[in-house]
């Protein structure tokens, strides 16, 4: 590591971390890379915000690169850091939280900003634009109050934004300036037709308006116009367009025109200073959409890896609309210019459309309404530069024969050059199909998605996929194949395991290698999992893999949205002590812990730690981890049982605590909950628990396979038993069989489901296989320690929390 070159990414956007990528691929040991980002989340999809609000996708499925991404390419990520100061000649990052980063190489990814109209009043509440996963929420938290919305600008994000609020259930008015919709990108017809359909779908239309004044006291009430009329609107969106972000570059002294000034090799006139995105402006044009932001990645990518490239020259753009039921798509210069030809056809029944414009016998620009099925096979044509002379009617009635076209989607995809973008959404190209199928086994749309993210996100591209599937998988497309635990090994679970027995591996390594994992890192799919197997089954000599662990697990506290840390120490049953509660509130006074708040499993949670400051916390409270971050034992919820409760028949809390305190450090596939009700009425929720104790008279009823989460699950009764200690016999047993039984993340709901309750019942009949189990449990548990304790008399575990300050996450 000593001999890389540093690198700093200002920017942790779409464009700065897919040219890391790249770089990473190319030149993985060169580098030693830090990233700082002004947003508190991981790289996300920017242009798939508008189907979060539109509900068609969860916000955790637009993550391009998780946490974990970070932590295994050993990239210090500072997030929800803002740059505020550039040292070009001391070759220094600032950070406005004090965090400072030397680099030899330095590359600007800062992005855009919305443009936000200089109106009277636009400083009011309820007033916003329309960028990031921020802008998103407020959208959806506003329209659970409010009920009328503006959006100004009837471009391609304004129209997005507007179905999205139109989904939340919103009263919406598009404004626009101009007199059509997508006026940039359709001609009349197609954004008349375009408009039609939208009006259809509820969304209303003030075209030729201008924006004069926002009204209203504290929030927006109302949207003024330059004719005197208003519309009344609690939430106004500006969506009229984006600005290159580059106040840091102005400070710094980067030459600055609309963006950073930048070459074809993507530099700036500061040696070793870098920018791409939607922040560069190269040849005069500044981007701001995500296939040309790519391409100049692959570019910059090359000339820091050492690879011959040839520059990046400038990109030919398409947009499409990813809007529900609404079919657009627009290229090149759909504008009837002098010495253009423009043909068209037109379907008023079908309400499609189809523009190709013709300059110098080349295809210039397109416009498609309804079916667009044509776009990329047009865009590619239009890209290539290649005559079409002749060609016109084909290129007008579409490509298949059967419309008159001579050639056929899948001559146009066998023609295609590799490093043709195929899903621009995730910057996926031929060649990175053409791999996935050929040398990664993949043979199926679902398995390209997985190991390609072709597809994933607006899925406009799912007939070029399927069709680059058909041309090299041939007759084995679609065929079901062996599925492996991830797209880096085709082995199964079970064999996985049977094999780590057999040959007594011993090593996450080691399995990777004797097993012929085709990918031999391994990736965040099946290195923990590996992980957990060698554990459960060797717990004597398996020495734990630190790096193997998702970053809760390396860090033992959960990470939140902003990079902070929550803390939930152990309270046995729900029961804690007046000595306790005053040692946790010195603590959250201390550290000045923004939140303190009671969990669903009755344990008090500290909420914004800082990470430097989790051993410190950790020390002082003197209290065992309530493992609230791992795939352990999480907590076991009691009621009051017969100890206060006039309903009671038993002692739940005197169960819990005792459960408790013998799988407090429990590892096991999937995280695990208890709880231990006192009656029937089951006010500690134990059937939906995934092993619920509940007292009946004289016995207890002992629950299995129960889930409270997204997907509810309630338990079902595994057996009856009559003491404590046949409680925690068959409960030992039943989890210990579950730990070597269940798949890596297999949460017992689901286990349950898949292999059937009769199938455990008859595994644990035998008392004899049961006490085995309890002793393989408890041997297990006699080997683990308590990882706070652990960290906090440990000095070099110490360091991974204070030398890193400020940097989330970081190489475990």
């Amino acid at each position: 590591m000593g001999n890389r070159k540093k690198l700093v990414l200002v920017g942790n956007g779409m464009a700065g971390v897919r040219a890391i990528e790249h770089l990473i691929k190319l030149a993985p040991d060169a580098y030693s890379i830090t990233i700082f980002g002004a947003e508190p989340h991981p790289n996300y999809n920017r242009i798939m915000l508008s189907s979060v609000l539109a509900g068609g996708t969860d916000m955790k499925d637009i993550v391009i690169n998780d946490w974990d991404w970070y932590a295994d390419n050993h990239i210090q990520l500072h997030a929800g850091h803002t740059v505020t100061k550039i040292d070009t000649k001391r070759k220094k990052v600032y950070s406005q939280q004090g965090i400072e980063a030397d680099y030899d190489v330095l590359i600007m990814a800062t992005g855009s900003n919305p443009f936000m109209l200089p109106l009277p009043g636009a400083n009011k509440e309820g007033v916003i634009g329309f960028r990031d996963i921020r802008d998103t929420e407020i959208m959806q938290e506003t329209s659970q109050k409010y009920k009328k919305a503006a959006v100004i600008g009837g471009g391609l994000l304004g129209l997005e934004a507007a179905r999205g609020l139109l989904n939340l259930g919103m009263d919406v008015s598009v404004v626009h300036i101009n007199g059509i919709l997508m006026n940039r990108e359709l001609d009349e017809p197609a954004a008349r037709m375009l408009q039609r359909e939208l009006e259809a779908q509820g969304m209303k239309f003030l075209l030729s308006k201008q924006s004069v004044a926002i009204t209203g006291r504290r929030r927006a009430k109302a949207l003024q116009f330059g004719d005197g009329s208003e519309v009344e609107a609690d939430l106004i969106v500006m969506a009229v367009g984006i600005r290159p972000n580059v106040e840091l570059a102005k400070l710094t002294g980067i030459e600055v025109n609309r963006g950073i000034v930048v070459d074809d090799f993507m530099r700036t006139n500061i040696p070793d200073v870098y920018a791409v995105g939607e922040c560069a402006e190269h040849r005069g044009i500044a981007y701001g959409l995500v296939a040309p932001l790519y391409e100049q990645g692959a570019v910059l990518a090359k000339l820091l890896a050492g690879v011959e490239t040839t520059g990046y020259e400038g990109s030919v753009t398409s947009t499409k609309l990813k809007v529900s039921g609404v079919d657009v798509f627009s290229a090149g210069q759909f504008g009837e210019g002098p010495g253009t030809r423009a043909l068209r056809i037109q379907d008023d029944l079908a309400g499609t459309y189809k523009k190709i414009v013709i300059k110098n016998g080349k295809l210039v620009g397109a416009v498609l309404f309804g079916d667009t099925s044509d776009g990329s096979e047009l865009f590619a044509i239009m890209k290539k530069g290649e005559s079409v002379e002749g060609k016109e009617k084909e290129l007008l009635l579409g490509f298949s024969p059967a419309a008159g076209g001579a050639s056929s989607p899948a001559s146009r995809l066998e023609a295609m050059t590799d490093d043709e973008i195929v899903c621009g959404c995730n910057g996926v190209s031929k060649g990175d199909i053409a791999d996935a199928v050929l040398n990664k086994g993949c043979n199926t749309l679902s398995s390209i998605k997985g190991c390609t993210k072709a597809s994933a996100s607006c899925g406009g591209c799912k007939p070029q996929v399927e069709g680059l599937l058909k041309l090299y998988a041939g007759d084995a497309a679609g065929v079901p194949v062996k599925e492996g635990i991830c797209g880096c090994t085709e082995h199964s679970r079970d064999e996985i395991v049977a094999a780590i027995k057999e040959m007594r591996l011993m090593t996450v390594k080691e399995v990777m290698n004797v097993m012929q994992w085709k990918n031999e890192e391994g990736c965040t799919k099946c290195r923990p999992s590996l992980n957990y197997y060698l554990g459960m089954l060797w717990p004597a000599e398996y020495e734990d893999q630190k790096e193997s662990r998702f970053t809760n697990e390396r860090y033992h506290a959960n990470i939140q949205k902003d990079g902070t840390y929550s803390v939930v120490p152990r309270v046995y049953g729900g029961v804690t002590t007046p000595a306790d509660l005053i040692k946790i509130a010195t603590v959250a006074e201390k550290f000045d812990v923004p939140m303190v708040k009671f969990t669903g499993g009755q344990r008090l949670d500290l909420l914004g730690v800082k990470k430097e400051d989790l051993p410190k916390i950790w020390e002082e409270l003197d209290m065992p981890s309530g493992h609230a971050y791992g795939k352990t034992l999480r907590t076991v919820k009691t009621c009051v049982g017969n100890t206060f409760c006039r309903f009671g028949t038993q002692d739940s809390i005197a169960m819990g605590i005792r459960m408790e305190k013998a799988y407090e450090r429990m590892t096991a596939p999937a995280k695990v909950k208890l709880a231990v009700s006192g009656c029937p009425r089951n006010c500690a929720e134990a059937t939906i628990k995934d092993l619920g104790v509940v007292a009946i008279d004289g016995a207890w009823e002992l629950h299995v396979g129960g889930n409270g989460g997204i997907h509810v699950r309630a338990t079902e009764l595994l057996c009856v038993v009559k003491t404590e200690d046949e409680v925690m016999e068959w409960s030992s047993a039943y989890l210990q069989y579950y730990r070597e039984n269940a798949t890596w993340n297999e949460r017992t709901a689901q286990w349950i489901e898949r292999v059937g309750l009769d199938h455990v019942k008859k595994a644990l009949e035998n008392r004899e296989d049961r006490l085995a189990l309890v002793e393989r449990l408890e041997k297990t548990l006699s080997y683990t320690k308590d990882p706070w304790k652990e960290i906090v008399e440990n000095k070099e575990l110490r360091k991974n929390f204070e030398q890193l300050s400020g940097a989330q996450p970081v190489q475990g």
